[in-house]
């Protein structure tokens, strides 16, 4: 996909020029470091853009007012938490990037020191109590295994998105929600068939 296009797109969700400025940086390290540890599919490599970053940009759309305390779990080479940390330039959110595998954790650090971002890295995400108003997850886990977290780890009201691909609604069908738990699906403008689940979880 044009970068050019992808620009564009980031800037309707409010990226500036100067995030969009440590995007690109981003991508550049991120490329180096997926030399050695195979962190996104190389077949994906020419096309961070648009697969990666504007996959993951794409969430804000779904954003309110009253997001502060953001968990990113499973964050990986940062998507979609990372992301989100470039964007919120005036430091509006308190993201925290939940990853358990160490090489990644580095790999975090290293950008967020390199291009200023404030957010915390944390380790595995089953070893605290989560205090989140959203929890954000790109291929993470099974959804199955994200409420289960919600329900146990999570003790406050909060909303959930998920980037899911083709099988969101299976996934949902397969879960038990309960009344406590509403859900939606959205379209996602990056895969015609990929879906991204919002969920709204009470206490």
């Amino acid at each position: 996909m044009d970068k050019r296009f992808v620009i564009e797109k980031l800037k309707n969700l409010g990226f500036s020029d100067n995030a969009i400025e440590k995007l690109s940086i981003f991508r550049k390290n991120l490329l180096i470091y997926n030399k050695k540890h195979n962190f996104i599919a190389k077949s994906t490599e020419n096309d961070i853009w648009y697969r990666h970053i504007l996959d993951s940009a794409q969430i804000l759309r779904f954003f309110d007012n009253k997001v502060h305390n953001i968990s990113d779990f499973g964050s990986g080479a940062g998507f979609p938490g990372l992301i989100i940390s470039i964007f919120d330039e005036n430091n509006k959110f308190h993201v925290k990037l939940y990853e358990k595998s160490p090489i990644k954790r580095d790999f975090l650090r290293l950008i967020s020191d390199k291009i200023g971002l404030k957010n915390e890295i944390r380790a595995n995400v089953y070893e605290e109590t989560i205090d989140a108003d959203l929890i954000v997850c790109r291929a993470f886990k099974k959804l199955d295994e994200i409420i289960k977290i919600s329900r146990e780890i999570v003790k406050k009201p909060h909303n959930l998105i998920i980037l899911k691909g083709k099988n969101a609604q299976l996934e949902i069908n397969n879960v038990s929600l309960g009344k406590n738990y509403r859900y939606k699906l959205e379209e996602s403008i990056t895969e015609h068939d990929s879906k991204i689940i919002l969920i709204e979880a009470k206490k």
